[in-house]
């Protein structure tokens, strides 16, 4: 599971070069005014980087910088809101480990009502699905059991529609991309027990990904299925 975790951590449309570098501190601020770069790209290095190493000076950096997003691009609101529902879902975390459940619960409400204000702005917006599933992929057995089930429900969700439109020109997609698309679901059917369906998508990144990791993680799977019902997501 840690591997296939870490193989998910593009569904938040992250990149190699963003992950070599984000956890240097000294980072500048992006330049949000830069109309040419994305939302994801504007914010993901701060995001990442605080929660990788609990660099949580830089996570606020990120949430500021979405916030200044939302008055700046009402465009690209569901986009936004999708990223601060997964920050929103970090800081649960948080504070639910801390011991502070009065805390959490107020903020994993915040989270799924910014998940579904996405939804609601961007119900065909392929990113929104990717970075709520992707919180979710990574955030998602920590959060208590009672909402375990919630949880993959939406995560498993939002894969079958990234699957939907994107499964018809698999193929011409980059490895990246593909790799990160068929984990969210090996992951997402896994938690939610669609048996069926786990082996229909490890034999697909198999298939589709030979020779990289994708698919040795998913041939360890199929090998030791106590892999994948033994290990948490961290």
């Amino acid at each position: 599971m840690r591997a296939m975790t870490c193989i998910c951590l593009g569904v938040f449309v992250v990149a190699t070069d963003v992950l070599t570098g984000m956890a240097r501190a000294d980072t500048p601020d992006p330049p949000i005014a830069e109309s040419r770069l994305t939302v994801s790209s504007l914010v993901r290095e701060d995001i990442f980087a605080g929660w990788r190493s609990n660099n949580l000076k830089r996570f606020a950096r990120g949430e500021k910088n979405l916030d200044l997003l939302l008055e700046q691009r009402p465009k690209n609101k569901a986009e936004i809101l999708a990223w601060k529902g997964g920050a929103t879902l970090y800081r649960a975390v948080l504070a639910l480990e801390a011991g502070n459940t009065e805390e959490f619960e107020r903020l994993y409400k915040e989270t799924l009502d910014l998940h579904e204000q996405a939804r609601v702005a961007g119900p065909n917006d392929g990113v929104v699905h990717a970075v709520v599933g992707g919180s979710f992929v990574v955030f998602g057995d920590r959060l208590p059991q009672k909402y375990h089930e919630q949880v993959w429900s939406d995560c498993y969700n939002g894969y079958q529609k990234l699957w939907t439109s994107q499964s018809p020109f698999l193929a011409q997609l980059p490895v990246h991309v593909r790799g990160e698309l068929l984990a969210g679901l090996i992951l997402s059917t896994q938690r939610m027990g669609r048996q069926e369906e786990l082996e229909k998508f490890l034999d697909k990144a198999i298939e589709v990904l030979p020779d990289t990791r994708y698919a040795r993680t998913a041939q360890k799977w199929k090998d030791d299925p106590q892999v994948a019902a033994t290990e948490n997501i961290s």
